[in-house]
């Protein structure tokens, strides 16, 4: 499936990916050159995962570990997926995924705690971590992705920054003070990072942005750390074609405009008027006074 095609089926399928985050994932997983296994812990209804599926190359693994509709190994947990996963079951993900796959990941059916059972130290590329929001089960997905990751692999957290979900904050922030996790970029939604070294894949980055106008994007010091920051350009509002409609109603507000000018102009007009004729009311008497004063002082006397 071409990219253009891949990105409308994502259109399709509830959930919370946006198209920033879309275009990373696709440029993450399109220039590593050595291959490797791709891991994605949470997954919803698959929307990510397919976009996922889309850049699995032959001969890797790609795992996607989800409860479903399974009940949650604590009550916390089970209080979490009760509330905000409620519309989620394996079959909602499987019916999504084939939709544009022909074949369905490896599907661990449980817990994140279970996923070192199901997949290799050191053989990932590329983890996405979008389960849990509690900071315990948080903090045991970082600890997993920095086992299955290989030393250059690149690690998505979800919801890092998001005010309803302190506890990935505290999880992935932990991770880079005290884990040796490295950040690489940033999104709104989205803190993607490294155990490697992330200065080339930083500048990688960042020469793929120079060349992207729908997304813009900054540096920003982090200590002796750096960090790119970057997400979508807001698209300017397309004009809207002027209907007929539009038109008489431009062309009514305009007469309206010129109605207003002409009677203000009227007004004053009639106000100046007035004043003169009141001025004339007043000094008419006068003038004739005057005349008659005039007259009868240039007629001779008899």
């Amino acid at each position: 499936m071409s990219a253009p095609d891949l990105i409308a089926a994502l259109e399709r399928i509830p959930g919370w990916f946006w198209p920033a985050d879309q275009r990373l994932f696709e440029w993450f997983l399109s220039e590593q050159d050595a291959p490797g296994d791709v891991l994605e812990m949470g997954t919803y209804l698959g929307k990510s995962a397919v976009l996922i599926g889309g850049h699995v190359r032959r001969g890797e693994k790609f795992t996607v570990c989800d409860l479903f509709e399974s009940d949650a190994p604590d009550a916390d947990n089970d209080a979490e997926t009760s509330r905000s996963y409620g519309a989620l079951t394996r079959h909602r993900f499987e019916q999504n995924y084939l939709g544009v796959h022909d074949t369905l990941p490896e599907i661990v059916h449980g817990p994140t705690s279970i996923i070192l059972d199901h997949v290799k130290a050191g053989a990932c590329r590329f983890v996405h971590v979008d389960a849990s929001h509690l900071y315990t089960q948080v903090a045991d997905d970082v600890l997993a992705a920095r086992t299955v990751l290989r030393a250059d692999g690149i690690v998505a957290f979800d919801d890092y920054r998001s005010e309803h979900t302190p506890g990935v904050a505290l999880a992935v922030w932990e991770a880079v003070g005290r884990l040796g996790l490295e950040p690489v970029c940033v999104t709104t939604h989205k803190l993607y990072g490294t155990w490697g070294d992330p200065a080339p894949v930083q500048e990688r980055l960042l020469e793929w942005l120079a060349t992207r106008p729908d997304l813009w994007h900054t540096t920003d010091v982090l200590g002796d750390r750096h960090l790119v920051r970057l997400n979508q350009r807001k698209k300017p509002k397309a004009e809207r074609p002027q209907s007929d409609l539009d038109r008489l109603t431009a062309e009514l507000r305009r007469t309206t405009a010129e109605l207003k000018k002409v009677t203000a102009e009227s007004q004053q007009a009639v106000q100046a008027l007035r004043k003169a004729t009141k001025e004339v009311s007043v000094l008419g008497p006068v003038a004739h006074r005057a005349a008659g004063w005039l007259r009868r002082r240039s007629t001779p006397a008899k």
